[in-house]
């Protein structure tokens, strides 16, 4: 068994589904585990290991835990629709595979309440979704991983593709509102009304922030690797937006450490690190894009140079145990009550730096299975 395989082995063997050793923030909290987003990454990465190796129990252990989170009726622990909080819709992009797999007509159920509320979420005025009920006409970059992947899925799947115009439209419209022409990346977030006390005259965070692009360019391949034959216009622009940030995203992996920096136009800076969980979402754009023929072929060494750059970092071993360290613990765009949380730099490199949280881990093993297509498909 190789090293990223016995640290997952490790990772599920003193993990349970209401106490997952991946869930800092809700151990930092104190909190009880409900349906959420980061057991949501961690699930999407033990199912691709699944599909990869072909080994059971990554499977069996992902389906353990989602029949804990998952009520007969399609209700879910903790869940509540009234929050309209996009975070919540990513780990329903699992429950595909795990109906399929299962034939458990909850996972279906699931499915449909996820959809519902998607179906009923407020909008800002140029039709993006609202990040949360908390943050009234704000898009952030972190949404789009979190919503349109289970859209894209659910309407190529359910209904032919019948909402393609709409996701088309809201990446769209973040590409028109958020690139920032002075860096070539995208700042975090985005107010449609201007009123949250951190948006500037156009609306948009001052800074940056590597998870949130990392968000952002996995969501452009796994949206866009969705897409049904026949839907050209669509696809043709979410490949020139992807080409796009993967040619403007080179300058800023630093050649010292082989990484994105948390602030990543401010490599050097004060304060400033190498981030394992945006460089590793950055990584899999790299791989996941260059095999897919979305980005060159070329751009596949970097995201595998990224990727070895992590391990050498910050992938290490304290008594037989193993970690991934480097990783950023949570950060965000207020609300009004918070206003430590304005998108300034201070602000971003003031947040805890963490081991194992699946905020990293999960794109680190994304790239992993990434790496193992590749060979697989080189061997051929």
């Amino acid at each position: 068994m190789n090293t990223i395989e016995r640290y997952v082995d490790r990772i599920m063997r003193e993990s349970t589904p209401d106490k997952p050793l991946w869930n800092i923030e809700k151990i930092h909290q104190g909190k009880i585990n409900g349906w959420n987003y980061i057991d949501g990454c961690m699930m999407i990465a033990l199912l691709n290991l699944h599909k990869i190796t072909g080994d059971q129990k990554y499977y069996d252990f992902a389906e353990n835990f989602l029949d804990y989170y998952v009520f007969e009726d399609g209700s879910l622990r903790g869940f509540k629709e009234e929050d309209y909080n996009l975070d919540n819709i990513c780990e329903g992009r699992v429950l595909f595979d795990v109906y399929r797999m299962s034939g458990k007509e909850k996972y279906r159920k699931a499915i449909e309440t996820l959809y519902g509320q998607l179906q009923r979420q407020p909008r800002t005025t140029e039709g993006n979704f609202w990040h949360k009920a908390i943050y009234p006409n704000q898009v952030w970059l972190d949404g789009l991983y979190m919503a349109q992947v289970f859209y894209t899925k659910y309407t190529s799947e359910m209904d032919g593709g019948q909402e393609y115009a709409d996701i088309h439209r809201q990446f769209r419209n973040v590409r028109e509102h958020m690139y920032d022409p002075a860096t070539g990346l995208y700042r975090h977030g985005y107010d449609a009304s201007g009123a949250a006390f951190w948006a500037g005259p156009d609306g948009c965070s001052q800074n940056p922030w590597l998870r949130s692009l990392g968000w952002f360019s996995a969501a452009l391949i796994d949206v866009t690797a969705e897409i049904l034959p026949g839907n050209e216009d669509f696809r043709k622009d979410m490949v020139s937006i992807a080409q796009e940030l993967a040619e403007n995203l080179l300058p800023y992996i630093d050649k010292d450490s082989g990484m994105l920096w948390q602030v990543p136009n401010q490599v050097g800076r004060e304060g400033n690190y190498p981030e394992t969980s945006g460089s590793a979402m950055v990584a899999y754009f790299y791989l996941k894009g260059a095999r897919l023929g979305i980005l060159d072929k070329s751009y596949a060494p970097v995201g595998e140079g990224i990727f070895q750059s992590i391990c050498d970092r910050y992938l290490t071993e304290t008594n037989g145990k193993l970690n991934l360290g480097g990783i950023c613990l949570v950060a965000g765009l207020g609300p009004e009550n918070n206003r430590r949380r304005d998108g300034s730099y201070e602000y971003y490199i003031s947040e805890p730096v963490v081991e194992n949280d699946a905020k990293g881990l999960a794109p680190f093993l994304m790239c992993y299975t990434e790496l193992l297509l590749s060979k697989e498909d080189a061997s051929v």
